[in-house]
């Protein structure tokens, strides 16, 4: 009977509930300015306009520094408690040149920031069951900010927004849906027969083509990881490829690869967060999108990430870790694809196909949806500059039913498989919701601003660029997300780059801020790529079908080699290029 209450998992939760109720009634918050710097320029009617991906967007009311609540000085005031979210203002130099900027205030907790986030990844590890370690991770969070209705106060406001239900839309219906109705008609394994007949001579040639595919899908983040884990894995899983070995190249082809063909939606939206005043090299928008290009080189992590996966592809393992060589061995020994005891995310609906008596399934019903689905994802980006990935794959899904309809399948059938395919991924979608959550709450609570915050100036010029990327490493893999820890952290960076960069010794200052750039760039992405609560980790796991934590412990040795050996590169270029 007290076997429960000797269990770690939950005295770790009883003690973040302690240790949240007592910072939320004794630890003040520290409030800090958070300023955005942009480049304004007149439009063509005289207003003031900023660029943003490529259009013109009018200033609203603009005021001066000295009179916004939201400025440093202000927020010091003892009590003081902000009373917007945001204020653009101007200020003006000393020849009367006037810079604009967003000011937004933020506040963090000190140490005890990190607590949810804390909490939320040791339960994860400790209990290896994602939903109870989210949900304690939030409920901590929740205790911290004083929020005691869990319910109306925390899960209704971060869930009922646009961007939750975009996700809620596109994982549950729109992927869900399709990967039932490719399980239904057959679709999916008649794609890994053809392409074990015509190209797949093994698990090794399988893994490849899971490399070269996301190597195509160069989109990054969810979209390629969606697309090349759902479009692999029968093919993987014919081919005995563990899901542990596939949920790796699925994930660390993502990210990684976007940040070295960055032929996406990256630059537009990094660009807009690096702009720093006296700067020519980041004067305008095009300078920026160029700066982001000309850093590429020094994305050494991206590059060793994406360089390790098709090692591992052509199951050259020495660099792949212990937990991958083990999962490799026992998928090609004993055709086990995933760890014993393992609880993969993608449900037993989606793991076999029901093919209904007298349909002859077609590799075209796979082919054809795959190739609309990318036409008009990547159309849409070259037309309007963002991917419409919910067009993209609503359009899959009907060109897949319509043509299940048309090949003689039932309604009955079709709407049965659709309903698999629902079924299939519901436990991931809310481990998803509560994964966003989690990112929310330790937003909130200043994660991110705390770790950014610990940085001061007087350090070592050759040292910035690793400690932009510990700090980048921390905060992204503690809220889930590499854009938002672009959000808080290449504000702060690049001035305080560009100060360093004037330090006697330095004879390259655009070259050193290319090496802090990629840094950050590069470091975020190893956070988001390696922490369990992230929206590419949880989404490689469940179109692989493989195990969340299984997935997340064997990715960590082959990433923070790469991470180490990024930091040890980053290090000599600041010495001896820059």
């Amino acid at each position: 009977m007290l076997a429960p209450l000797l269990k770690p998992s939950l005295w770790l939760i009883v003690v973040g509930l302690i240790c949240a109720l007592y910072v939320h009634f004794n630890i003040d918050s520290h409030w800090l300015e958070q300023k955005t710097v942009y480049q304004v320029e007149q439009g063509a009617e005289g207003q003031l306009v900023y660029s943003h991906r490529g259009k013109q967007i009018e200033l609203p009311n603009v005021v001066p520094y000295e009179r916004s609540p939201l400025r440093q000085e202000a927020l010091d005031v003892p009590g003081a408690q902000p009373t917007l979210g945001q204020q653009w203002v101007v200020e003006f130099a000393d020849d009367a040149t006037p810079t604009y900027s967003t000011l937004s205030a933020t506040r963090h907790f000190g140490f005890w920031s990190l607590l949810p986030a804390l909490v939320a990844v040791s339960l994860c590890l400790l209990t290896k069951e994602p939903l109870t370690a989210l949900l304690g991770g939030i409920i901590v969070g929740a205790f911290l900010l004083g929020r005691f209705d869990i319910t109306d106060e925390v899960l209704i406001p971060n869930l009922a927004t646009d961007s939750a239900a975009g996700v809620l839309m596109l994982y549950l219906w729109l992927l869900g849906g399709l990967m039932g109705i490719w399980s239904r008609t057959g679709a999916a394994q008649a794609f890994a027969t053809f392409m074990t007949q015509q190209f797949v001579r093994g698990p090794r040639s399988a893994k490849l083509v899971a490399w070269l595919l996301g190597a195509l899908f160069f989109q990054g983040g969810t979209m390629s990881t969606v697309l090349v884990g759902s479009t692999v894995k029968p093919l993987a899983d014919q081919n005995k490829v563990s899901h542990e070995e596939l949920a790796y190249i699925v994930d660390s082809t993502a990210s990684p690869i976007a940040s070295i063909l960055a032929f996406n939606a990256w630059p537009a939206y990094v660009q807009a967060l690096i702009f720093v005043p006296g700067v020519a090299f980041l004067a305008t928008e095009a300078d920026r999108i160029a700066f982001f290009f000309s850093s590429i080189p020094f994305s050494f992590y991206g590059i060793l990430a994406v360089t390790g996966t098709l090692l591992l592809s052509l199951d050259i393992d020495r660099f792949a870790g212990k937990g991958l060589r083990e999962a490799r061995k026992r998928a090609r020994e004993t055709g086990a694809l995933d760890a014993p005891g393992a609880s993969p995310l993608s449900a037993r609906e989606l793991q076999e196909s029901r093919v209904p008596a007298g349909y002859s399934p077609h590799v075209l019903e796979f082919l054809v949806p795959l190739i609309v689905l990318i036409s008009i994802a990547i159309g849409s980006f070259i037309v309007g500059g963002t991917p419409k990935v919910n067009w993209a794959f609503g359009a899959a899904l009907m060109v897949s039913a319509f043509s299940a309809l048309f090949r003689g399948m039932s309604l009955g059938n079709l709407i049965e498989g659709f309903g698999d395919g629902l079924k299939g991924v519901v436990v991931a979608s809310v481990i998803l919701m509560l994964a966003i959550t989690v990112g929310a709450i330790s937003k909130e609570v200043g994660a991110g601003q705390y770790m950014v915050d610990l940085l001061g100036q007087s350090i070592p010029f050759w040292a910035l660029p690793v400690i932009l990327q510990l700090l980048t490493m921390v905060t992204a893999f503690s809220t889930g997300t590499s854009w938002g820890t672009y959000a808080i952290t290449f504000p702060l960076a690049m001035p305080l780059a560009w100060v360093i960069a004037q330090q006697p010794g330095i004879e390259n200052p655009m070259l050193y801020m290319s090496i802090c750039f990629a840094a950050v760039l590069n470091g975020s992405v190893y956070g988001d790529q390696c922490s369990p609560i992230s929206d590419t980790t949880i989404l490689s796991s469940m179109t692989t079908g493989c195990d969340l934590m299984d997935h997340v412990k064997t990715q960590i040795a082959p990433a923070t080699l790469a991470a180490a050996s990024a930091g040890v590169l980053w290090t000599f270029s600041a010495l001896l290029l820059a």
